[in-house]
């Protein structure tokens, strides 16, 4: 197909299209005369990738490209890609580390090692929970930690169900594709969830009789 069709297949600009080849995102077509190129569902499928990582995943030029060159490798087990597109989706806070960082850290390394997680605990989602349980402490609400191992039991059911969800794909890039659009909104879905449950539970517990 020209360019042309392929922009209306995948719903991306032409010149989008261009930028992306121009970055490393999407590979070029195959010329057939020295001003036209010619595409495939290759190319589709590589620009529906490349848009659930910017407009869904909330990712960065350079980070896309990272997740690309993982997917690319042929050599880079399943598990090592899907982790590079993990870590690039792990919030970043916008704040300088306090005094009480350091203890955050211990603690998520002893949840990590009680909990048997094959995690290491210097990762992007490691760092961020540290930071958190910081803050908490800041604000005097340390007290929070305590409920630490629910909030983990319910995040190991809901990581099974995540998998479970990825694994009905086989190739590398809808596996991808699976873990962007199925964490940003299987993030969406859980909040809810969380928030009409605690509705629920606040109304049982503060509520008073009906």
């Amino acid at each position: 197909m020209r360019i042309g069709e392929l922009s209306r297949r995948a719903g991306v600009s032409v010149p989008t299209i261009k930028f992306y080849v121009r970055e490393g995102l999407l590979p070029a077509g195959e010329l057939t005369s020295p001003n036209q190129a010619s595409y495939g569902e290759t190319h589709v499928q590589r620009l529906r990738l490349i848009r659930a990582l910017l407009d869904v995943g909330g990712l960065s030029v350079a980070a896309v490209r990272e997740v690309i060159l993982a997917i690319d490798d042929s050599g880079r087990p399943v598990h090592k890609v899907l982790g590079t597109v993990a870590d690039r989706m792990v919030p970043r806070y916008d704040r300088e580390p306090g005094a009480g960082i350091a203890e955050a850290r211990e603690q998520v390394g002893a949840l990590i090692a009680a909990r048997g997680w094959r995690v290491h605990p210097e990762s992007p989602a490691a760092e961020a929970l540290a930071v958190a349980l910081e803050a908490l402490e800041e604000v005097g609400h340390g007290a929070f930690t305590e409920a630490l191992d629910t909030y983990a039991d319910a995040a190991e059911r809901v990581a099974r169900a995540d998998l479970d969800y990825v694994a009905q794909n086989v190739a590398r890039e809808e596996l991808v594709e699976s873990v962007v659009v199925g964490t940003v909104m299987g993030d969406a879905i859980f909040s809810a969830l969380r928030r009409l449950a605690q509705t629920d539970a606040s109304d049982r517990v503060f509520g008073g009789a009906r």
